[in-house]
């Protein structure tokens, strides 16, 4: 029994396992654009903070949104309404938290980005270790138009991907910009019809699962620091992470199944 298991029910997500090692989360309020509001982010943070505990034979995510028009439309405006300084605030911190659980979640995390992704939502896919759009996808920071900023790591994560002049001009006009946008500048891997989006993502997430879950964990760390240090310091990590990996069952077995012409069966140990 895992010491913190992921939920068997949730109120504003669908969680699957379309596929051996897959868990698939869907943020789910069709009446609310799948907009952000305090309990999904609970959720969503009981989620990572699942996984960082015990990743319950869970080797990729794949994070949607319900829907062919919307991924996620951020923060749940129509909550927010009327909310005093301090309520807001503590929501903040709360979505905070979430999101520094989805930094840290070992689990390599894929967004399929079905629709539109603003705000907040947008946030999510500059989050995501990599990420996958349908073609009529559409993004937007537009928290500079309704009087605040990105804070759900927005301003830090999108510099990384798009570069920081490109990151300015999104942040600071607020404008929304296209799939073929965001392929360009770096802000999402692929671009595939809608209908063929889940499938797609979900062929990459066995792609990963299939792969040693040891190694997968120690690599996804190691980039994540590519951009956090010098590259040397960043190297030294590099080769800690490789070590931990040497003496493994896995190790063994991946030799033994190259040489043997044959599929490795990873267990993780």
């Amino acid at each position: 029994m895992p010491l913190l298991p992921l939920p068997e029910t949730c109120e504003t997500l669908r969680l699957s396992r379309p596929l051996p090692h897959v868990l698939l989360v869907e943020l789910h309020r069709p009446d609310a654009a799948n907009a952000l509001n305090t309990q999904m982010g609970l959720e969503l943070k009981q989620i990572w903070d699942s996984l960082y505990v015990d990743n319950d034979d869970i080797r990729c995510v794949v994070l949607t949104g319900h829907g062919e028009r919307v991924f996620c439309a951020g923060g749940d405006l129509k909550q927010r309404n009327n909310m005093t300084d301090a309520a807001w605030q503590a929501q903040h911190a709360l979505f905070e938290l979430g999101m520094i659980a989805m930094t840290h979640c070992p689990v390599p995390i894929i967004a399929a980005v079905n629709g539109a992704a603003y705000g907040g939502g947008c946030e999510f896919v500059a989050a995501a270790d990599f990420a996958y759009a349908a073609d009529h996808a559409r993004f937007a920071l537009t928290e500079t138009t309704l009087g605040i900023m990105p804070g759900a790591m927005g301003t830090q994560n999108l510099p990384r991907a798009v570069g920081e002049r490109r990151a300015q001009e999104i942040i600071l006009t607020g404008l929304p910009f296209s799939a073929e946008e965001a392929l360009a500048w770096g802000l999402v891997n692929r671009v595939v019809a809608g209908a063929d989006l889940l499938s797609v993502s979900l062929e990459t997430a066995q792609r990963i699962a299939g792969n040693a879950p040891i190694a997968t964990r120690q690599a996804k760390k190691s980039v994540a620091l590519a951009n956090q240090t010098d590259r040397f310091i960043g190297y030294r990590f590099e080769i800690e992470a490789y070590n931990r990996m040497v003496p493994t069952e896995d190790r063994h077995e991946g030799v033994r199944a190259f040489n043997e012409k044959r599929r490795p069966d990873f267990r993780g140990k």
